[in-house]
């Protein structure tokens, strides 16, 4: 199971299966909102197993340029026997849904961290180790000729492209390595139903691969539904990692933000 709750942030690509809903007329186009707050709850089949929650916390500033700092926590229930997860991850990420900075720490026994710096898209900076102690495994520079996405950027960059009949090949940094994750984009309006909310939601479908497997289990076919609006919030996601299939669900968001749109034929 624990390689179930790596899967959810490594390709954030699948979470951004969630979009929003009604929202105030000033917003003409897909953009971050800082305030924006989504929980999901993580299902294996009959199982819940545990919540993640994605959050736009502010607007700052990396080298003089103006990001986004968006954060998601991974956490298992208490009463889940065997498995005790904790984790949290950051992406500063640009106007172009680029990441400038990527952190992540998996808090245990011996917690521990990865942070990348993505340095004027020709190198990015690699720190790996544990906490505390500061014990650092790795410390080292990968030179690239592209911009790359990390872990978490990817789901908000997924939603520039909802509702568009396109395919997209995206370009991973996945455990220091150029990996390449294909994503389907449809532009067919379907109704979804979650049990958050007691009507059909307005989404819109995207699905896709990956032909590589990370640490953290996730590999094959995904797919995922979003809210068709302004916002492109994920409400559903469904994907495939080293113990099956499982299933993100909205469950809890901002409503002074939005509201999920309701399904109308």
């Amino acid at each position: 199971m624990r390689s179930f709750f790596y899967t959810i942030i490594i390709l954030g690509f699948t979470l951004n299966l969630f979009s929003q809903g009604h929202l105030s007329k000033e917003y003409k186009t897909k953009k971050l909102i800082v305030g924006e707050d989504l929980t999901y709850v993580v299902k294996y089949a009959f199982l819940r197993l545990g919540e993640v929650r994605f959050k736009i916390v502010e607007k700052t500033k990396i080298r003089n340029t103006p990001v986004f700092k968006t954060v998601a926590y991974i956490d298992s229930y208490p009463d889940l026997p065997f498995v005790s997860i904790h984790q949290e991850y950051e992406s500063y990420i640009d106007k172009s849904f680029f990441p400038l900075k990527f952190s992540a720490r998996i808090f245990g026994e011996d917690t521990t961290f990865v942070n990348y710096s993505f340095i004027d898209d020709s190198r990015i900076e690699v720190k790996k180790g544990k906490l505390g102690n500061f014990d650092l495994w790795v410390d080292s520079t990968a030179y690239i000729d592209k911009r790359f996405q990390d872990g978490l950027s990817i789901l908000f960059y997924a939603m520039m492209n909802v509702g568009k009949e396109k395919t997209i090949f995206v370009p991973c940094f996945v455990n220091e390595k150029d990996e390449i994750a294909k994503i389907n984009y449809y532009s067919e309006r379907e109704p979804v139903s979650i049990d958050s909310v007691d009507y059909q939601i307005d989404c819109l479908r995207l699905d896709g691969e990956t032909d590589f497997v990370s640490v953290y289990g996730l590999t094959g076919y995904f797919e995922g539904w979003f809210s068709n609006d302004t916002l492109s919030i994920p409400i559903l996601a469904k994907m495939h990692v080293l113990i099956g299939s499982v299933t993100l669900e909205l469950i809890k968001w901002n409503d002074e933000l939005w509201s999920p749109p309701e399904y109308k034929n």
